[in-house]
């Protein structure tokens, strides 16, 4: 396959991803509103987990054909984009208005998750024992957030309504979830294929190209939910969907290891988990000053952001 064409299917790969995840968030969130459930809890779940799904099947998809570093690289990368450049975009387009509940709750889970995480990475296996951990975390953050939702305020509920939009016929969700989940799948297949083909012809490892590339074409569909947001100033909606997708993306890693065990390589842990953990921890403090995060610090996530990935690729 040629270096053109693998560009090409790469592409149209990220856009089958993008496109398979909008379906299947939009027909997720509908079907589970149709049947009554509410719409915080749809954002702060089956929004989530929309949104992470582009990562779980390239990532399965990945460990199967034995791609270890395309699995682990995806979602390093992704939790790293949706914190340093998508939430540093939602900030410069509006300043972020933080409510208390994520700063207690939310992104001290995901931190303590992303620790979780790094820890058992060390055994350099991921395998049925560590995925039940992380997946059986996100078992109980769903419940968590389950519950939880209840006791958001009316102004929350009345912003998750008015992002869901209307609901259409039950029909038209199922047509929604099955074409997502085809596109998520085609996708997938293309973009592990020709990520690793292209890493081969220009002769960089398969851990840069799915840190970069490939990580950021998986969070387009948090990207997208986060500028309509944005320019709406749906604050609750951009940055619950961005913490919850990277609880979710450590969930759906420890699903996949159950699947498929993931052999981890012992670089990672000087450098790229290292990084995630900063990217988590120091979204903490920056929304604790004014319980906002401003356009200056969305700058600041962005440079950094970009620092990190120059020094990953040079």
């Amino acid at each position: 396959m040629s270096i053109t064409l693998s560009v090409v299917l790469l592409i149209v790969g990220i856009i089958l991803l993008f496109l398979g995840g909008e379906g299947l968030v939009k027909g997720a969130s509908r079907l589970a509103r149709i049947l009554g459930i509410s719409p915080v809890v749809i954002g702060l779940t089956v929004v989530a987990f929309g949104t992470s799904a582009p990562e779980f099947v390239v990532g399965l998809i990945a460990a199967l054909q034995g791609a270890n570093d395309v699995v682990l690289g995806n979602i390093i990368g992704s939790n790293i984009s949706n914190i340093g450049l998508i939430l540093g975009i939602a900030a410069l387009i509006s300043p972020l208005i933080i409510h208390g509940r994520l700063i207690k709750a939310e992104v001290p889970i995901m931190i303590i998750l992303s620790f979780v995480l790094y820890g058992i990475a060390w055994t350099l296996n991921l395998a049925i024992l560590q995925g039940t951990v992380l997946f059986g975390s996100l078992i109980a953050f769903t419940i968590f957030s389950y519950y939880g939702a209840k006791k958001e305020p009316k102004l929350i509920e009345e912003e998750y309504e008015e992002y869901l939009g209307t609901d259409g016929p039950l029909w038209k969700q199922f047509v929604f979830i099955i074409l997502g989940l085809a596109g998520l799948i085609i996708g997938a297949r293309l973009v592990v294929d020709s990520a690793i083909t292209i890493a081969r012809v220009i002769g960089v490892s398969e851990l840069v190209i799915s840190i970069t590339v490939v990580a950021i074409g998986t969070s387009l569909p948090e990207l997208s939910t986060t500028i309509v947001a944005a320019m709406k100033k749906e604050h609750d909606i951009i940055v619950g969907n961005i913490i919850g997708s990277n609880i979710f993306n450590i969930g759906i890693l420890g699903l996949v290891s159950i699947i498929h065990p993931i052999s981890v390589d012992s670089s990672l842990l000087k450098f790229e988990f290292p990084i995630m953990l900063f990217f988590s921890i120091l979204i903490l403090p920056i929304m604790m000053t004014g319980k906002r995060i401003s356009r200056i610090e969305g700058t600041l996530l962005l440079v950094l952001y970009g620092l990190f990935i120059y020094l990953t690729v040079t």
